[in-house]
């Protein structure tokens, strides 16, 4: 069983505020010791770059040594949606409502009742903001959230992937899981190596008690939990074949990435890529999934 705090030292420097500015002056430190910092304090455990061989430390060499000039494309929220159209893929796209250049120009009057609403340059749910329900909506409280995104030089957890990337701001039709309105529809992580899908993590009930399963590709459930909870028994989608071949397809370009899908009233929407799951920061349940889900990431 864990026994120890991964976000323990958030009760040491409870500002985020503050710890943003720590980070921002930190910022000279190359990237490979400041992850080495950072994953001795988050995980407690030296960091082995030279030879890595858990997961999480494979992603922390990602970080340093993998360059890939897609990436910069892949996670910008909305320059993705070209990426996913090029592969054949377009019809999986969730429709946009709006695309504004900040906050400050979103047109809150003219947006329907329901959107989800992105910066373009974030990663992590920090950057997403959900309406469910605009009459109850706080716009000023919910600007201030988005407001001070800038062009990034460098990531709190140095992902190079970010680095560079223009803020904008991006609004979508909110998916809505018609039998359960109120938990939210299953999001479908498929966790990608060279082009090919090893596993399944699927998170549900995100509005009413976030869980989370692991799967694998025959959709085993692994039993492995990471910072959640896990879940009941997930049926397995019909069309889950499908969503697979889709995985396949947009993650081909790279040694790695997990491909978030939606399945949405048996309809499958592209969610985003992900290089960086966690930003290699958590502790998995048993300790030996860390070295299973590295196994298959095969570093040049």
């Amino acid at each position: 069983m864990k026994n120890r705090d991964i976000n323990a030292y958030k009760k040491i420097i409870r500002s985020a505020k503050m710890r943003k500015s720590i980070l921002y002056i930190l910022r000279f430190i190359p990237d490979s010791v400041m992850l080495k910092i950072q994953y001795r304090i988050k995980l407690g455990r030296k960091l082995n770059l030279s030879n890595p061989q858990r997961f999480t430390e494979k992603i922390q060499w990602y970080k340093v040594n993998y360059r890939n000039e897609v990436m910069h494309q892949c996670v910008d929220k909305y320059k993705v949606r070209e990426y996913v159209k090029d592969k054949g893929l377009g019809k999986i796209l969730i429709p946009v409502i709006a695309k504004y250049n900040s906050i400050d120009e979103v047109d809150w009057e003219m947006l329907p009742k329901q959107f989800v609403i992105k910066t373009t340059n974030g990663g992590g749910g920090l950057n997403v903001i959900v309406c469910k329900d605009k009459m109850k909506f706080n716009f000023d409280e919910e600007k201030i959230k988005l407001s001070s995104k800038k062009i990034k030089t460098r990531t709190g957890g140095r992902e190079w992937a970010y680095y560079g990337l223009e803020p904008g701001i991006v609004v979508e039709e909110l998916l809505v899981n018609k039998e359960n309105p109120t938990a939210g529809i299953n999001d479908y992580k498929i966790f990608c190596y060279n082009g090919e899908p090893k596993y399944i993590v699927v998170d549900v009930d995100r509005y009413i008690g976030h869980k989370r399963n692991f799967y694998d590709i025959k959709w085993n459930n692994l039993h492995i939990t990471s910072d959640c909870s896990e879940a009941g028994n997930i049926q397995k989608p019909e069309n889950f074949e499908e969503m697979l071949r889709i995985a396949k397809i947009l993650s081909r370009d790279f040694l790695f990435v997990r491909v978030d899908l939606y399945n949405c009233s048996g309809k499958i929407y592209f969610g985003e890529l992900t290089f960086y799951p966690w930003s290699g920061y958590v502790d998995f349940e048993p300790d030996e999934a860390d070295y299973m889900l590295g196994n298959d990431f095969k570093l040049i």
